[in-house]
């Protein structure tokens, strides 16, 4: 069995497998590596690499605006995510945990582009509160002792970062997704964890004996 790195998040998550995904960039950068399979517990070994654990965008929605049934209070995120990473780490000692903090929030694009009916005409989510929310996130991090990458600092660091990186004032553009994807293999390389310090599961073209090719895969 391949090990694994397992994304855990929302639909920022789910997008992340769509053309030019930092998901499907980073499953193609550990391709000959690993196999991206959904949480089964593997009896006697088979711990994924690592999870990534990218929540609190939808959680950091105001309770007075109309997206209010997605709103989780900041002090049940923290103790949200501090019960997953504690989950996480029972579930897999070795497996490296890391958190991604809710990417900041352009209200102007939130606002050109609903996702339900709106009647105040005032975004559902506003960038302040996304930061609440990704301080948050740092700080179960540091409390965890576990590596974050702080998606909310990050992006606000480049100009144009609203229509740059986000499509629709939340989810990601192709170069919002690179980004992403780009901190994440730095994030995972300070931790050990990069194609070339993994095993390939198959051969190198140059390892296969020509004379007798399955002689190279019973290795």
């Amino acid at each position: 069995m391949r090990p694994k790195i397992y994304l855990f998040g929302d639909s920022i998550t789910e997008f992340s497998f769509d053309e030019g995904g930092w998901g499907a960039s980073l499953a193609n950068h550990f391709a000959r590596t690993v196999l991206e399979k959904v949480f089964p517990r593997v009896e006697g070994g088979g711990e994924p690499l690592a999870v990534t654990v990218f929540f609190g965008a939808n959680d950091a929605c105001l309770p007075d605006r109309c997206a209010a049934f997605q709103h989780v209070p900041l002090h049940e995120y923290k103790h949200n995510l501090h019960s997953i990473v504690s989950f996480l780490k029972k579930q897999w000692p070795k497996t490296q945990i890391l958190l991604i903090t809710p990417p900041p929030i352009d209200e102007n694009g939130r606002l050109r582009n609903p996702y339900s009916e709106n009647p105040v005409t005032q975004p559902e989510r506003t960038n302040e509160a996304a930061g609440a929310y990704a301080k948050a996130c740092v700080a179960v991090a540091e409390e965890c002792g576990i590596p974050v990458l702080d998606l909310w600092t990050k992006m606000q660091q480049f100009p144009d970062w609203e229509n740059a990186y986000l499509r629709d004032g939340l989810h990601l553009t192709p170069s919002g997704n690179r980004l992403v994807f780009e901190e994440l293999v730095v994030k995972l390389r300070d931790e050990g964890l990069s194609p070339e310090n993994l095993p390939v599961d198959l051969p190198l073209f140059t390892e296969i004996d020509v004379d007798d090719p399955l002689k190279s895969f019973n290795k």
